[in-house]
């Protein structure tokens, strides 16, 4: 019950904070305008029409709250199916989740995503993002470090000596 408590907590987390900054943007930058935080970092209001880096902006957004939703249910599958004791993995998925929620809010009450980060340089700029992406992301590292770098030193040191 700790574990499902903890984890709900993480995800609300994540998703208030993710409509916090979004509502933030929305209210104090009209759409494209921009400030300069860092020669190489800018809140930029924009919005995505697509996924991830604007891919698929051409599909409408009910279908893209659909597959956005398809996703969330695999993902609470895999994280449901995860062991307890994989505490790192349990983290990655839970901001996994609250980052999902938080753009699927987006998706569905405005039918495109409020995007704001943006890093550049004078010749060239990284895609628009937002703190529920980032959250993704970020999840997505923490399962793999904890697959491929912390599950091979468990299964080392589970090894018996031959």
């Amino acid at each position: 019950m700790s574990r499902i408590l903890s984890g709900f907590t993480v995800v609300a987390l994540a998703v208030a904070a993710d409509q916090l900054v979004k509502r933030l943007v929305v209210e104090g930058l009209g759409l494209g305008d921009a400030i300069e935080i860092l020669p190489f970092l800018a809140i930029f209001h924009a919005r995505n029409e697509g996924i991830a880096f604007s891919m698929l902006n051409g599909l409408d957004g009910l279908g893209l709250a659909a597959i956005a939703a398809l996703v969330l249910v695999f993902v609470l599958w895999l994280w449901w199916n995860t062991p307890a004791d994989r505490r790192l993995t349990q983290f990655g998925f839970a901001i996994i989740v609250g980052g999902a929620i938080g753009n699927l809010i987006d998706r569905v009450s405005l039918g495109y995503v409020v995007d704001y980060i943006l890093f550049h340089t004078p010749v060239w700029s990284f895609a628009v993002f937002n703190l529920a992406d980032a959250f993704i992301t970020v999840g997505a590292a923490l399962i793999l470090l904890d697959e491929f770098l912390l599950g091979r030193r468990r299964k080392r040191e589970g090894a018996e000596p031959s």
